[in-house]
């Protein structure tokens, strides 16, 4: 009787350790044979979509099954549509990875009825980079820091894309935070456009992030005389000469309330171009895909891409975004309504 106990209790032991092993095996082999989907809310061309071919390049030899990786570009409303198709309506399967612009999570935070996503039920897998939102002014205008730009007794011009880019977003939050006297002028096609337009001197300045301002603008920041562009501010420490030593406009906010505000609105820049998969995807591919994103930004042949390509690479982790899309989404009442301003559409 004891031999035989003992005999069904190995059995049943077997058994147990078979069904790990088949499950482990499931999950390794899930990808043999199959295509994950890229699907970028932007054009082809633009900064979100380098990121996702080039990390589309690398990460497949990451993922077991070695899977082939096809890149979408699903575009309208600044990649809002590509959110709401991940959120809504894409399929949970391990096979579909959403990339579109985070600020939708502080627009779902600040109440934006056309945002059709809650973020904390997305499955973030990381992001390639973080962003470090910064301010400019042509010499032109004779001006050169941010005390000189506060204390101006004109108004200035800054040419912007749109509501919800930081072109838009940061001039006017520079307005009510510290008195500059900004008037966005919205509407330019994007960086290139209101490059031009600096130079024609219809604006005279412009604000987004550092890290595409350091190449696109490199001509403009080397030039000499009028034609020359001046940072005169920056969200935090950057080691380039030209803005190493700038105010950080956290430091420059002394109102509590208004830095609170300040750091909602620029929470999201924490993890610029993420990757996120529809809310249901079994747990074990998300792992799966956050693992093999992690081993793709270690990759010796990822980092000679992305230089290649003048791509900064700054990783941030699937884990590292949940944080953060929590604290953007437990805005206070007070930042909530000093933010309110962004939800309205400025007029033309």
């Amino acid at each position: 009787m004891k031999s035989q106990f003992t005999l069904l209790m190995a059995s049943l032991g077997a058994l147990s350790l078979l069904g790990v092993a088949t499950r482990d095996a499931s999950a390794d082999d899930f990808y043999n044979g199959k295509t994950i989907r890229f699907v970028v809310g932007f054009a082809a061309g633009g900064g979100y979509d380098l990121a996702a071919r080039i990390v589309g390049r690398h990460i497949g030899k990451h993922i077991p099954g070695d899977p082939t990786i096809v890149v979408e570009n699903m575009t309208g409303a600044g990649s809002l549509i590509a959110a709401n198709y991940t959120f809504n309506s894409a399929k949970p399967d391990g096979l579909f990875v959403g990339i579109w612009n985070s600020a939708y999570v502080l627009r779902q935070a600040l109440g934006d009825k056309a945002v059709r996503l809650d973020a904390r039920k997305l499955g973030w897998i990381g992001a390639p980079t973080k962003g470090t939102p910064f301010c400019s002014i042509m010499a032109h205008t004779g001006l050169k820091s941010l005390k000189e730009i506060v204390a101006a007794d004109r108004e200035l011009k800054m040419g912007a894309t749109g509501p919800g880019s930081t072109y838009d977003d940061m001039p006017q939050i520079l307005n009510r935070t510290l008195g500059t006297k900004f008037k966005v002028i919205s509407g330019y096609e994007g960086t290139g456009t209101i490059l031009v337009a600096m130079r024609r001197k219809e604006v005279d300045g412009g604000c987004w992030t550092w890290e595409s301002a350091r190449t696109t603008a490199r001509p403009m920041l080397d030039a000499k005389g009028d034609d020359r562009l001046i940072p005169f501010a920056i969200h935090s420490r950057y080691p380039d000469p030209e803005v190493k030593d700038l105010p950080l406009i956290p430091e420059t906010i002394k109102d509590p309330d208004n830095l609170s505000a300040y750091r909602t609105w620029s929470g999201t820049y924490e993890f610029q171009r993420p990757f996120s998969v529809p809310p249901g995807t079994p747990k074990e591919r998300l792992q799966t895909l956050r693992k093999a994103f992690a081993a793709t930004m270690k990759d010796p042949e990822f980092l000679a891409d992305a230089k290649k390509s003048k791509f900064d690479e700054t990783y941030v982790s699937g884990e590292e975004i949940e944080k953060y899309v929590t604290e953007v989404l437990a805005v206070t009442p007070k930042a909530k309504e000093l933010l309110s301003f962004l939800m309205v559409k400025p007029k033309k």
